[in-house]
C-alpha cells in the first residue's frame, strides 16, 4: 500500500478501495472532473454494514440500489454475485489492516461521464466505486443514557426514497444537530414525521412502534422491514402511517434507526426529555427488546 495521503482537513487512507474494474489505495482513486456524480449529483449509493466479516442484509441492500437506480434509469452495471464478490475482497482486506471486525461497505454508481448537460445522456459507462471502513457503532453510554436530538422542519427535495448521492440537504440537516451538540435532526414536513437526517425515525405509543409511510417522502430504511419482523417476533404492535408533531412530542419512546445506529433511543428532543413517568428521559423497554432482537439477528446472519 501506498503512504497515506495528508489533505488540508486530515489524512485519506490507503485502504483498498474498487472503481471501475480496478483495486488500488483509496487515497489515490480517481474519477473525472466531468463525472456526473462530481457535475450534478447524478447517482446513487448504499452503505452495507458487515459484523465479522459477513454482510448483513445483503438481499435488501443490493435490491434498494436496484430501486434507485432505476429511478435515475441507470442500468444496474454489477450482478449480485459481483457486488458480492467486491465487498468480501475489500471487507478482508480492511480486517487485514486494521484488525477491526465490523466494516461498512460503501457502494456508490453515477450515470458516468459526459460533457456537461442536464438531459441524461444515453449508452453512458456507469462509474462504480466501492471503499470499506471501520464501523463506528454507538457507545455503550449512548445505550445505556439514550442520545439527544433537535427538530427541524424538512426542507428536502421531494424523491426522499432514492439514496441519491446529491446530499445537500442530508448535509444542511445534519448540521443544525452538530450545532446544537445533539446525535441528530427529526425533521417534519407539513407538520408530520418524515426522518432524520441520516436516519429513520420511530415513535412507540401504548406499547405500539409506529413509523412514517414507505412513500416518496422518506428513504425506506433496510431497518424498516426488519424492525417489523422483530416486532412481529415479539408480539410487538406495529404500524406505518402519518405522525403528527404533537404525537412524537407526547411519545413514549423515541428512537433511530440506520446501518450504524442500529437502533438507538431518543431521550431528549429539543431540550425535553422524552416519555413519560418513570421511563422519562431514559431509555424504555420497547428499545430494549427491540434492540436485543436486532441482536439475534445479526447473530443469525450467513452471508
Amino acid at each position: 500500500m501506498n503512504t497515506p495521503r495528508e489533505t488540508s482537513a486530515s489524512v485519506l487512507p490507503d485502504s483498498l478501495c474498487y472503481l471501475n474494474g480496478e483495486y488500488g489505495p483509496l487515497c489515490d482513486a480517481k474519477v473525472s472532473v466531468l463525472d456526473r456524480g462530481f457535475i450534478f449529483g447524478d447517482g446513487v449509493y448504499e452503505v452495507l454494514p458487515a459484523y465479522g466479516g459477513k454482510i448483513f442484509r445483503l438481499e435488501q441492500h443490493t435490491a434498494r440500489l436496484e430501486r434507485s437506480l432505476g429511478e435515475l434509469r441507470i442500468a444496474n452495471p454489477l450482478r449480485a454475485a459481483d457486488w458480492l464478490a467486491i465487498a468480501r475482497r475489500l471487507i478482508q482486506a480492511q480486517m487485514a489492516s486494521t484488525g477491526a471486525a465490523n466494516q461498512l461497505v460503501y457502494i456508490q454508481v453515477t450515470r458516468g461521464v459526459a460533457v456537461r448537460d442536464h438531459v441524461m445522456p444515453p449508452g453512458l459507462r456507469p462509474t462504480v466505486f466501492v471503499m470499506v471502513g471501520d464501523m463506528k457503532p454507538a457507545t455503550p453510554e449512548q445505550r445505556q443514557v439514550g442520545v439527544s436530538c433537535v427538530s427541524a422542519d424538512d426542507f428536502r427535495w421531494q424523491k426522499a426514497h432514492i439514496k441519491s448521492t446529491s446530499l445537500l440537504g442530508a448535509v444542511l440537516a445534519r448540521q443544525i444537530s452538530a450545532d446544537a451538540d445533539a446525535i441528530e435532526t427529526v425533521m417534519f414536513r407539513d407538520g408530520f414525521l418524515s426522518e432524520a437526517a441520516a436516519s429513520n425515525v420511530w415513535v412507540v405509543k401504548n406499547g405500539v412502534v409506529m413509523g412514517p409511510p414507505k412513500d416518496h417522502l422518506v428513504l425506506e430504511g433496510i431497518r424498516f422491514d426488519l424492525i417489523e419482523e422483530i416486532c412481529r417476533e415479539q408480539d410487538i404492535p406495529f404500524e406505518l402511517r402519518r405522525i403528527g408533531r404533537t404525537e412524537v412530542l407526547d411519545a413514549d419512546e423515541l428512537m433511530l434507526s440506520s446501518a450504524t445506529k442500529e437502533v438507538l433511543p431518543i431521550t431528549t428532543l429539543d431540550g425535553q426529555p422524552v416519555g413519560h413517568g418513570a421511563q422519562r428521559g431514559r431509555p424504555g423497554p420497547v428499545y430494549e427488546r427491540l434492540y436485543a432482537g436486532y441482536q439475534r439477528a445479526k447473530a443469525a446472519q450467513s452471508i
